[in-house]
């Protein structure tokens, strides 16, 4: 591990990018959240695409800056593209001494905000064994053709259905199968009529409306600005300051 006897590395949180305006303003508060947890740790933002700052130019500016080294935690719920490729490109163009964190998939902290979203709308505990028979959950995701991405969501819907006591059911937004209707269709053959969207999105946008508008009971908010979420990015943080430089600025292992 890198010794750091003056500033902490800066912590660059990297978003994907929305045209959907509350996105942004969703991560820039979720941010606030984060500086709020760690008082003095530099905290910026960097996108992947569409909003500004782009992280190419946010890690130009801290360079620019004197900033002599930066972790970048990826906003991200799983290894896609993304977070294989991009971001570690990026990594690898800037002077700064970089790390590449996890994404924030799996891991406990994002299973408690997705519970914290379901129960706030509306989920309940089944009674009995009946109502438990009658009830599942699709967790819904963007969506990757990387198969590192598909057994991220898988392990994150295995953590909830441990919480739910109930089945959770990956489906994807896009790119991947099954569908958010298809998932609910195998469900309500298996009996399972009592289905809600477990929304795995950051902040709100078009792919998070679509999978919500399809619940045929409840559908929870996107993650957002939840406690849990601020401190799974600083979790992240220390722990690729824990680990040795992976080579090639490679994600550190989740």
């Amino acid at each position: 591990m890198t010794a750091y006897t003056t500033n902490p590395p800066a912590l660059v949180v990297v978003a994907h990018g929305s045209r959907d305006p509350r996105a942004l303003s969703t991560v820039r508060q979720l941010l606030d959240r984060v500086r709020a947890l760690r008082p003095g740790l530099p905290v910026h933002l960097g996108h992947i695409e569409i909003d500004a700052p782009l992280l190419p130019d946010t890690l130009a500016a801290l360079d620019a800056r004197g900033t002599g080294a930066a972790v970048l935690v990826p906003l991200l719920l799983g290894r896609g593209h993304h977070v294989m490729r991009d971001i570690p490109e990026a990594a690898a163009g800037t002077r700064l001494r970089t790390r590449v964190a996890a994404p924030l998939g799996p891991h406990p902290l994002l299973a408690d905000t997705l519970h914290a979203r379901l129960t706030e709308a509306g989920w309940r505990t089944p009674a009995d064994g009946t109502a438990r028979r009658a009830t599942g959950v699709v967790l819904a995701a963007a969506g990757s053709r990387a198969p590192e991405s598909r057994a991220d969501t898988h392990r994150t819907a295995r953590l909830l259905a441990e919480r739910l006591g109930v089945p959770v059911v990956p489906a994807y937004a896009s790119a991947a199968a099954p569908t958010v209707p298809d998932a609910l269709r195998a469900l309500a053959a298996r009996g399972r009529t009592r289905v809600a969207v477990a929304s795995c999105f950051t902040a709100p946008g078009r792919f998070a409306t679509q999978c919500a508008a399809a619940a045929p009971w409840i559908a929870s908010a996107p993650l957002g600005t939840h406690e849990a979420m601020a401190r799974l990015l600083v979790h992240r943080y220390d722990e690729a300051l824990s680990l040795p430089v992976p080579a090639a600025a490679e994600p550190v292992p989740a």
